[in-house]
């Protein structure tokens, strides 16, 4: 390197002797000579970065970095050197650094050491279309607390595209967590919990799949208890496994509020599809809507204060629940209950033997109001208290358009169409579609177009 740069300041003096007695020849020689320093500090460079860079860690400017099963621990966790565990960009990442994790099997637990920031989080993803699995075969943990992949206390951190599987404990975890977001992962096989959050606040969870969650310990499939300000989108929860406890599809659970539960697919589920239970907590402020839920053997949705807690401001809207055991219930437990809003929802062909509801509420309710719902082929409605009911179809025939195929939408000439009501209805369908469409609201989760 440095007689490469002394060539180069010799070059300089030729350039300017040149100059000054404007020989052509020598401007030949000048241009031959700068040439070949250029190429000589090119070749020095590159060799600098042969014998230095490899295994040495200098990270690049751009804080991408990456895990790859040929990768090493050592290396720098280039593209070019990659790291060899996950665990090693856990423990290194910091914020506003992006970590992409190429195709393979990770037989280990992930706990992220760092937080990322408002404006700058940590992200653990995929690279491209790589299939990325987290084992937790032969990993040492088991029991309903902690994550195979578990960011508790840690906050602004982004997981995507992983499959977490044979996990001990739940599959991605964590306590006293903020602004965390879980996208498109895929959870399988876990001892508790598929997604499992618990005393946290501001959390995404979108676009996951769980399957056989719940397979030996208790909790739910997707777990949020105790959180404030959340969203669980556009989820496929199914197919729980047979542990002793829990194994409801999507649970808000606790002191968990001002959350929205919304474009969720749940079934072939036990015992309910979405709970929302306060448990001995206050949980307000929840909105559970545009959710399709079948082949449940038991209830659809269910509100329930199972400890004695107080559930309040609950809005249920344009859901779909078929081929459950039954419809929505409020569970007879102890607690203070206000201001449950059922509305505008299909529930249809909610069948167990001969003893099937529609709608069930078996506890007392300040302010319970059901308006604008389908209920055919569900049996109706079982009030034990006092409810507002009204504008609602129940054991007629609301001509779906296909209902066997999952399709409830209406035909023309549905006793539905233009028979609800607009009071506390929501502004859309299930398909973002406006409402009125016609002369007055329709009643069910669709409105005729």
């Amino acid at each position: 390197m440095a007689i490469t740069f002394l060539m180069t300041t010799t070059t300089l003096k030729y350039r300017w002797s040149f100059i000054e007695m404007r020989n052509a020849s020598l401007c030949t020689l000048l241009v031959l000579l700068f040439v070949s320093s250029i190429f000589c500090l090119v070749q020095g460079l590159q060799s600098y970065e042969s014998i230095f860079s490899y295994g040495k860690v200098s990270y690049p400017a751009d804080h991408i970095y990456y895990v790859a099963k040929d990768g090493s621990d050592s290396y720098d966790g280039s593209e070019v050197h990659p790291w060899r565990t996950i665990q090693k960009a856990a423990s290194t990442l910091v914020a506003g650094d992006h970590v992409y994790i190429k195709a393979g099997i990770y037989n280990e637990k992930v706990i992220p050491l760092n937080s990322g920031t408002p404006e700058n989080y940590i992200t653990y993803a995929a690279y491209s279309d790589d299939e990325v699995t987290i084992d937790g075969t032969g990993t040492s943990d088991r029991g309903t607390w902690g994550g195979l992949f578990d960011v508790s206390d840690k906050s602004y951190i982004k997981i995507s595209g992983l499959r977490i599987i044979n996990s001990p404990v739940a599959g991605i975890f964590a306590c006293a967590a903020s602004h965390i977001i879980v996208e498109n992962c895929y959870a399988y096989n876990t001892y508790s919990s598929g997604i499992g959050f618990w005393d946290s606040d501001n959390i995404i969870i979108v676009g996951n799949e769980v399957e056989l969650a719940c397979n030996g310990g208790g909790e739910e499939c997707i777990t949020v208890s105790g959180v404030n300000v959340f969203e669980v989108k556009n989820n496929y929860v199914h197919d729980p496994g047979r542990g002793p406890l829990g194994g409801e599809g999507i649970d808000i659970k606790e002191s968990s509020c001002n959350g929205k539960v919304y474009g969720n697919t749940v079934a072939h589920g036990r015992p309910c599809g979405i709970y929302v239970d306060a448990w001995d907590g206050h949980l307000y402020n929840v909105e559970v809507f545009q959710n399709v839920i079948y082949d449940i053997p038991d209830w659809g949705i269910a509100l329930a204060t199972e400890a004695g807690g107080n559930l309040e401001n609950i809005k249920v809207y344009n859901n779909i629940v078929y081929g459950c055991y039954h419809g929505l219930a409020v569970y007879e437990y102890e607690g203070t209950k206000r201001d449950l809003y059922v509305i505008n929802n299909n529930f249809y062909n909610n069948i167990y033997v001969d003893w099937y509801i529609g709608i069930g509420v078996f506890s007392s309710v300040t302010n319970f109001i059901l308006r604008n719902n389908i209920i055919y082929k569900s049996g109706g409605i079982s009030a034990e208290y006092p409810i507002v009911e009204d504008h609602n179809l129940v054991d007629i025939d609301p001509l779906f358009v296909d209902a066997s195929n999952g399709n409830f939408h209406l035909k023309s000439g549905s006793p539905a169409i233009d028979n609800g009501s607009s009071i506390n209805a929501p502004s859309i369908d299930f398909d973002g579609t406006p409402r009125p469409q016609g002369a007055a609201f329709d009643i069910g989760a669709f409105e005729f177009v």
